[in-house]
Parts: C-alpha cells; sequence; structure tokens
C-alpha cells in the first residue's frame, strides 16, 4: 500500500498541467491509485442518466482525480509550497514545514 503526505482538507497546489498554480482543498485521497481529488481543480463533464421519475439527466460539472505527484502541500504559516518533513513530538509523528518548521494541520 502507498503511504501519501496529503491528507483530506489539506490545501494544496497544482503544480504541474493545465491547471499550474491553482490552489484548493483536498476532498478525497485514494492512497490505492495514489490519485487526489482538489476542489475546483481539474474540472471534467460528466453525462448523467436520469435515475428515477422526474429526476432531470444532462451533462454536470464535476472535479477529476489528478495524481497526488501534481500536487504541493500549502503551508499555512508561510504559505509558500513545501514537502512535508515529519517530526517526532511526545511521541507522536506529526507534518511539519520544510521552510519555517511550522506545523501542516488544516
Amino acid at each position: 500500500m502507498n503511504s501519501l503526505n496529503i491528507k483530506t482538507g489539506d490545501k494544496v497546489q497544482v503544480i504541474s498541467g493545465s491547471d499550474k498554480g491553482k490552489q484548493g482543498k483536498v476532498v478525497t485521497v485514494s492512497a490505492k491509485e495514489n490519485k487526489v481529488i482538489v476542489e475546483g481543480v481539474n474540472m471534467v463533464t460528466k453525462h448523467v442518466k436520469p435515475r428515477q421519475a422526474g429526476q432531470l439527466g444532462g451533462r454536470v460539472q464535476a472535479e477529476g482525480a489528478l495524481y497526488a505527484s501534481k500536487v504541493q502541500l500549502v503551508c499555512p504559516k508561510c504559505n509558500k509550497t513545501t514537502r512535508v518533513a515529519h517530526k517526532i513530538e511526545d511521541g507522536k509523528k506529526i507534518r511539519v514545514c520544510k521552510h519555517c518548521g511550522a506545523e501542516l494541520k488544516y
């Protein structure tokens, strides 16, 4: 099983692709596929069929999955994109910013 340094609820920035530079909150993380879904990034059009009587079908805009390697965490303190460092405090492993050393929790 793959281990990702990105968790649900983190603020990330896209570092490559057509949405480069956009920031958003992580909605879903799939460690098995090594992908994340970011709010408002990589919008795709889905064709939806009506499932019940009276329900409308049509085209719906939704977020598509991105590879986790295409996004980087944004530090809440220094507001820079950063790799994740780990530090042990009180017997617990916590994520910290490589630049300023602030704890990365959202």
